[in-house]
């Protein structure tokens, strides 16, 4: 009779132990505050048609991020100067509370009534409809330094020659080739493999807080050094002459410097 004492007790005990180590489940779940068509965008200009523009997303207890095409704003409003004349669409990605959402809004820009910041007009001209036609400063076997291996890392080392491959044995293979940049209502990109054959067409972004140029749809001139992401940090950027620096090729592990001019018609 002893031992059924004990055993019941164990028995007992263990139940008691079990209970107690039994995870407290938490019924507070997180909740919609609203959904995506209660998310109010509200787009505003300083002047009717101008390219100041004001984005805000103005819905109570919803919180995320503006892509406005330039770069993004990790905020609900953000006021801007854009390039590009004609129709854009901005985009707000954000959390309800419980599930996340994405929510355009589309802007007439008329007029840039507003100047640029000045790498918009040394890349693309004051004319920025009809842009502006690159080329590299050189030519194959010139001996020059304008598409060259350079230290990685960071722009402090683009002018660290390692190899001056394009002036002296090995230029790229568009280095008869060009590039244009616009802003005929939208950020347009085309790269020339030569100088006379037909473009391929892409886009491009100026990031000019953090000075940095993206192209996307088409490569850039002297893409043979790598980068296929199309990213590369501005060295320099003047009217007359731009210089690109990519601080990790994936072709060769080093990092890569480009020198372009205005074309000369």
């Amino acid at each position: 009779m002893k031992i059924y004492k004990i055993i019941n007790l164990f028995m007992a005990s263990l139940v008691l132990l079990l209970v107690a180590c039994e995870p407290i489940v938490d019924e507070n779940h997180l909740k919609n505050n609203t959904d995506v068509a209660g998310v109010e965008l509200v787009a505003s200009q300083s002047t009717a048609g101008g390219n100041k523009i004001t984005l805000d997303m103005v819905t109570p207890g919803v919180t995320g991020y503006w892509d406005y095409n330039l770069g993004t704003a990790l905020t609900n409003k953000i006021t801007f100067v854009y390039p590009i004349p004609g129709t854009s669409t901005f985009t707000f990605t954000g959390t309800l509370g419980a599930e996340f959402f994405t929510k355009t809004i589309d802007v007439q820009v008329d007029q840039l009534d507003n100047a640029l910041d000045q790498d918009w007009y040394d890349l693309v001209s004051e004319d920025t409809a009809a842009g502006k036609t690159w080329v590299f400063d050189g030519s194959g076997g010139d001996n020059g330094l304008w598409w060259f291996m350079s230290a990685p890392g960071s722009t402090d080392n683009a002018w660290s020659v390692w190899w001056n491959a394009g002036g002296t044995c090995c230029p790229p293979g568009d280095v008869n080739g060009k590039m244009h940049f616009d802003l005929n209502g939208a950020a347009n990109y085309t790269h020339y493999q030569d100088a006379s054959g037909e473009g391929e067409t892409g886009g491009f972004v100026l990031d000019v807080a953090n000075q940095m140029l993206m192209v996307s749809g088409a490569k850039m001139l002297g893409a043979d050094a790598g980068n296929a992401d199309g990213v590369y940090e501005i060295v320099s950027l003047e009217e007359d002459k731009m210089v690109l620096y990519l601080s990790n090729s994936e072709t060769y592990g080093t990092g890569w410097t480009f020198v372009f001019v205005p074309e000369v018609k």
